[in-house]
């Protein structure tokens, strides 16, 4: 077995990488290279290529596609531009501005992973015969003792862990891929960039999502549906209509500022909150902090990644990809999938991921779609 787990000399075995044009898959293509592998470079045009050059911090914007194109050609790997504009429109834009309609809030990201990167681009890989496909994402493929490869959260403890946005991927696909980063903290492969002399050494990380300029996504929903967002009611959880909003799109579970209401509305002038968002009657619904604890999650959509029955076992859960586990209780039927947390967590937001834990390993999870306190 080679260092990618495949029963093959190292030159004899193609690998596809995925190249975004940031310094994580610019490692991990030339790392491969260097090894002695030969590395095939694909990377997505995700969007449309004239917006794309005139925006800075996203993922498979031109420059990216440029800096992925001269990584190539300097180390003399093939590359591949593959233009995905329609695929991710349909699979991923539209879904997201859907999403935020039914006063959810989604994660483009994931929804990308499960889609376009690791359906399209992994069947092209398999096109071009590669042995597997890799990505510079930060997270572990381990194979057990029974030959099954599992995914496991990586080892850095720089906040880079990926496993939130990977939830999604299926046996099938977990088969083919591979995460040569998942090992290594953030620090390390900027150096290893640094040493291989990578013009991407220095980029900055990217921080918004791909098609989204500047965060505004409330503005890319309204662009894509102008006659869906109406303007409604904010009212409290007693019942009382307290004020109006400008449209649900611009509103979000946990959110505090920006609510345009004075005090007074609640007993000591406490601070209130946005506890739900029913899209069907067009209101905001608010309360105070002690509101938003929740600790009932139903999930549907679901992904499971082990052989084994995923009910009345013992599980930590991650509810939004910045925070730490928390212990749950997982349980499914016939009817639906839930967990049960041991402390009630707050901000829960349906659009989420709920994605489930035991220790390292990921075994699954699935999309937030309504939560509850017992």
């Amino acid at each position: 077995m080679n260092s990618m787990g495949i029963d093959k000399a190292i030159e004899k075995t193609r690998i596809v990488v995925a190249m975004s044009g940031g310094v994580d898959s610019s490692v991990t293509a030339v790392m491969l290279h260097e090894e002695g592998y030969e590395v095939i470079g694909i990377t997505m045009q995700l969007y449309d290529h004239g917006k794309a050059t005139n925006k800075k911090g996203a993922c498979c914007a031109g420059r990216d596609i440029y800096d992925a194109k001269r990584i190539a050609e300097e180390y003399g790997f093939k590359h591949y531009v593959l233009n995905y504009e329609s695929k991710f429109q349909d699979s991923v834009i539209n879904d997201f501005v859907d999403s935020y309609l039914k006063g959810e809030t989604p994660i483009p990201c994931i929804r990308c992973n499960q889609t376009v990167k690791f359906n399209d681009l992994l069947k092209m890989a398999k096109d071009l015969d590669a042995d597997a496909m890799a990505t510079g994402h930060y997270i572990r493929r381990i194979v057990n003792d029974m030959g099954i490869a599992e995914l496991h959260e990586a080892v850095a403890d720089d906040g880079k862990d990926q496993s939130y946005f990977l939830f999604a991927t299926t046996q099938e696909q977990l088969d083919f891929l591979r995460f040569p980063l998942g090992g290594m903290p953030k620090s390390k492969t900027r150096e290893k960039a640094k040493k291989l002399g990578l013009c991407v050494a220095d980029k900055p990380d990217s921080q918004d999502i791909c098609f989204v300029p500047e965060g505004g996504y409330a503005d890319i929903v309204k662009k894509m549906r102008p006659h869906a967002v109406k303007s409604g009611n904010i009212v409290h959880i007693d019942g009382r209509i307290i004020g109006t909003h400008k449209g649900v799109i611009y509103y979000t579970i946990g959110q505090r500022r920006g609510l345009g209401i004075g005090g007074g509305v609640i007993e000591n002038n406490e601070p209130i909150y946005v506890t739900d968002i029913d899209a069907n009657k067009n209101e905001v619904i608010v309360g105070p902090y002690a509101a938003l604890a929740k600790d009932i999650v139903y999930i549907d959509d679901c992904n499971w990644l082990v052989d084994m029955p995923v009910n009345n076992i013992e599980v930590e859960v991650k509810l939004r990809s910045t925070q730490k586990k928390a212990k749950a209780k997982l349980f499914q039927n016939n009817k639906e999938t839930y967990v049960i947390l041991d402390e009630p967590q707050f901000g829960i937001a349906t659009g989420q991921a709920c994605v489930c834990y035991i220790g390292t390993r990921i075994i699954g999870g699935g999309w937030i779609k309504k939560t509850k306190k017992k």
